[in-house]
């Protein structure tokens, strides 16, 4: 009997039959008690009477599948004999139970970078019926073409695993709603979040925003020499970069309220005699585990200032001439050098 049968429905069973004659074939029947069912009697032609099993109740085949009776037939003799027959009555399914999902929101932490394939986490939906009335199918919602493009879900396991690479820099969370479909086409919803975890993948970036070269020689300690950007694209430690110069060039690194500006200033008095230009390397490293570093080279030259004096060569020339040496004749040739460059260093004598 399914289950959608109305109250009232009559089901005709089995009559039974005695070889006597008169009152001692006259039979009457009895059924087990049950409040879903009764016995009716029918009159049929010939003086028989037809046993009926009647619906009182509706059926719910999730709470109870099948039902066992005895139908039981009594003579009119002296003594009485019977005969039994059992009844049952199994309950076949209707549609009436939809899939309902465990959780009403799915939530799972996975690593940015996972390969293709990776299972993120599984959901599942149970349906109270049979057959393929319980049997539930998973797809997605209406969902953006970035989570179809980055997640799959099993239509039968309800595994939703990735189709491609999580990138945290690009998102850090996916929310996106999964469907249970039965075969009758009944259904339920359930929302999935992922949120994304950030994996030290991005080295650190040094960008040089302006470079003022050359400096001047007698420039004063604390002069800006240089603006970087210092930027990580990853976050909590895996972004956090510490900057450190190398080599003994007289600069050092002051860092921005906001960390990610650094300035190079000068830390001592410049010397274009002693060096003529600087060339150091700017070392970014990040707080990840490892740790990723980036570089950038740096040459800063030094503008001459005239701060160096002409030097003769000998601090007295004497000279021994004849009194009668002939005017215009070259008495002694002088030398004075200059350690400048350019004009600061063209010596001229007078």
């Amino acid at each position: 009997i399914g289950e959608w049968i109305t109250p009232g429905t009559r089901f005709p069973l089995e009559m039974a039959s005695d070889a006597d004659v008169g009152s001692n074939s006259q039979l009457t029947y009895q059924l087990t008690s049950n409040p879903s069912f009764s016995l009716a009697v029918e009159e049929i032609p010939g003086g028989k009477k037809q046993p009926l099993l009647v619906l009182e109740n509706p059926l719910d085949r999730e709470k109870q599948s099948s039902f066992e009776l005895v139908l039981t037939a009594v003579d009119g003799g002296e003594p009485v004999k019977s005969g039994t027959l059992q009844v049952r009555i199994n309950v076949t399914d209707a549609n009436d139970n939809p899939p309902v999902f465990g959780k009403r929101l799915y939530e799972a932490r996975v690593a940015e970078n996972l390969p293709a394939g990776s299972l993120v986490l599984r959901v599942q939906a149970t349906d109270a019926d049979t057959g393929s009335n319980g049997r539930v199918f998973y797809s997605f919602g209406n969902v953006p073409n970035i989570v179809s493009a980055l997640f799959t879900v099993n239509s039968e396991s309800g595994e939703v695993r990735t189709a491609g690479p999580l990138d945290f820099e690009d998102k850090s969370e996916y929310s996106f709603v999964l469907v249970a479909k039965d075969g009758g086409g009944l259904t339920d919803h359930c929302e999935v979040q992922i949120d994304v975890t950030d994996e030290n993948d991005n080295t650190p970036e040094i960008i040089i925003l302006s470079l003022f070269s050359p400096v001047p020689e007698d420039a004063s300690v604390g002069t800006v020499v240089a603006l970087l950007n210092v930027d990580d694209a990853d976050s909590g430690e895996n972004g956090e970069v510490s900057c450190e110069l190398s080599g003994e060039a007289p600069l050092s690194i002051v860092a921005s309220s906001g960390g990610s500006y650094k300035v190079l200033v000068l830390a001592k008095a410049l010397d274009r005699e002693e060096a003529a230009f600087h060339e150091l390397v700017l070392r970014a490293s990040d707080g990840g585990d490892p740790a990723r570093t980036g570089t950038a080279r740096i040459r800063v030259t030094v503008l001459d200032a005239n701060d160096n004096a002409p030097v003769f060569s000998q601090a007295e020339y004497t000279v021994r001439v004849p009194e009668d040496v002939p005017l215009g004749s070259v008495l002694v040739t002088v030398m004075a050098t200059d350690e400048d460059e350019g004009l600061n260093g063209d010596v001229k004598y007078s």
